[in-house]
């Protein structure tokens, strides 16, 4: 983390169990006031401490993330928060003709796409027909058959 006054201590981002856990429930106002109380240091000081932990925190959480990605074939550029936010924008200003999707469908697709691309890399080809559609084509026959010997008996 960048300091901007060298003369000062380092930010310490070692923080009690009690304090982690309220950050971590996004209670942040009662954590820098226990942590300011606790320690006898200023609000700043325990806001600096506490963003410091935040920060680590999130560094920690990116790079999991990028290790499973990684893991999973996912480019980093899929991982990009900061791009989300700029190509919606970006894709509100060049969508006119078409239906916008929502995240969710937008979600949807992107699995989709990955299980697809998965499935292709393993070599499995699709069926022609679902199995569940021929399921219920072997059902629809065996009733049809049913109704022309009944009709044939009682008819």
């Amino acid at each position: 983390m960048f300091n901007s006054d060298p003369n000062s201590k380092p930010v310490s981002a070692k923080l009690p169990k009690e304090i982690i856990t309220m950050i971590e429930k996004n209670n942040l106002v009662m954590a820098i006031k226990t942590l300011s109380e606790d320690e006898n240091i200023s609000m700043d000081a325990a806001k600096a401490r506490i963003d410091a932990y935040e920060t680590e925190l999130k560094v920690k959480q990116q790079q999991k993330l990028t290790t499973i990605a990684s893991k999973q074939g996912i480019p980093n550029e899929a991982l990009s928060f900061d791009r989300e936010q700029s190509d919606k924008v970006n894709q509100d200003q060049l969508i006119k003709n078409r239906v916008k999707t929502t995240p969710d469908e937008q979600g949807f697709k992107s699995l989709q796409s990955g299980v697809d691309s998965q499935l292709n890399d393993l070599g499995y080809k699709k069926r022609l027909i679902p199995y569940w559609a021929k399921r219920l084509l072997v059902i629809a026959i065996i009733m049809a058959g049913l109704f022309l010997i009944l009709w044939n008996i009682f008819g």
